[in-house]
């Protein structure tokens, strides 16, 4: 192909029938190279993560984008074609939500989130290919701004997935169910907990989880529609300072361990932010995710914030990185546990020297 006159650009268009109907009229070749055109369905929900302006590379150029002024988010630029590129590459790569995280612009004026979150929210609409908004903030105006402008259209759109809603923000959040259909992320963290250095149990997570389950049923939610996060430490920090105290990693896995096994909540779904537990390791920050993915998923994990593209869970994860994540995850307090997880992080870091 490459030898003939206009081979290569003859080649990428070339179109034979897809496996998978999503990728009709779409370049064959292409989803060869790139793993698209199969039949195997996403091991977990996957919401893609890449929209987030606190990502060094994608907050640069959403804050350059959002510098052009009036207008820049209708009239073509190199920024704007980056983020089309984002959404599309997202939604080519199978996620199942995409989420939209602008928080990074409020830090000094909150409404500049709110604005900014409507204009990205305008841009999924627009070229995700129906795939629905993950709509990100803790910032409850900027969701509510959001999730209003997500059905501010004569076009059909899914329900969007808003993350997130709290225990104390719950009666300001779900009452909008009346007027829009939505999904939502419960954080499993109460008012007091949000303070620096707070912890929970198993058990105290679990009930706040009962309490964001029973209120959404008031409310009209179905079990399906809520998805519920205990949040991810990173595994590089996850040492606890007192004896008997287990890690946060255990915490996490045993918590959704509970939820899933909880009657009263059959149907619910668990996802949590899942490049987070590689933040500060000196490598294999992919291989680290997919280990952890596959042993959350052990515990009844079906759902995450990640890279779509990476495909979590649909090829085993490394056997060393597993039982890496796997030390975090049996660290309930039991000094050898804690002392043998601490070994494998040890011999961990110094490969990554090497």
């Amino acid at each position: 192909a490459k030898a003939e006159e206009g081979g290569l650009a003859r080649l990428r268009k070339t179109i034979n029938n897809p496996r998978k109907a999503a990728l009709e009229h779409s370049s064959s070749i292409l989803n060869y190279l790139f793993g698209k055109d199969h039949t195997m369905k996403n091991a977990i929900i996957n919401i893609g993560e890449d929209i987030h302006a606190s990502i060094p590379k994608h907050g640069a150029v959403m804050r350059e984008l959002h510098a052009l002024g009036e207008g820049a988010y209708e009239k073509d630029s190199p920024q704007l074609d980056y983020v089309r590129a984002l959404i599309e590459s997202q939604a080519e790569a199978g996620a199942d939500y995409l989420a939209i995280n602008v928080d990074a612009f409020g830090e000094s004026d909150p409404q500049l989130s709110v604005d900014i979150m409507v204009e990205y929210v305008k841009l999924v609409r627009k070229w995700g290919g129906m795939v629905p908004a993950c709509i990100d903030s803790s910032d409850d105006n900027v969701l509510i701004a959001g999730l209003k402008e997500w059905y501010n259209t004569d076009d059909p759109v899914k329900p969007p997935l808003v993350n997130s809603i709290k225990t104390y923000s719950a009666d300001k959040m779900m009452p909008l169910k009346k007027e829009y259909d939505f999904s939502f992320i419960g954080l499993l963290m109460s008012e007091e907990a949000a303070s620096p250095g707070a912890t929970q149990t198993v058990d105290e997570l679990v009930a706040l989880a009962k309490e964001i389950f029973e209120k959404a049923m008031q409310h009209g939610f179905k079990a399906e529609e809520i998805f519920f996060d205990s949040t991810v430490f990173p595994l590089a920090i996850d040492m606890p300072m007192q004896p008997n105290v287990p890690g946060y990693t255990y915490r996490a896995f045993e918590t959704i361990k509970a939820i899933k096994n909880d009657p009263a909540m059959q149907g619910v779904h668990f996802s949590m932010g899942v490049s987070n537990c590689c933040r500060d390791l000196p490598g294999r920050k992919i291989g680290i995710c997919r280990a952890y993915v596959e042993k959350a998923m052990e515990y009844g994990l079906d759902a995450g914030i990640v890279n779509a593209a990476h495909k979590y869970g649909t090829k085993p994860a490394d056997a060393k990185l597993l039982e890496l994540v796997s030390a975090y995850a049996a660290m309930d307090g039991d000094m050898d546990k804690t002392n043998d997880a601490i070994e494998l992080m040890g011999e961990f870091c110094d490969s990554m020297r090497k």
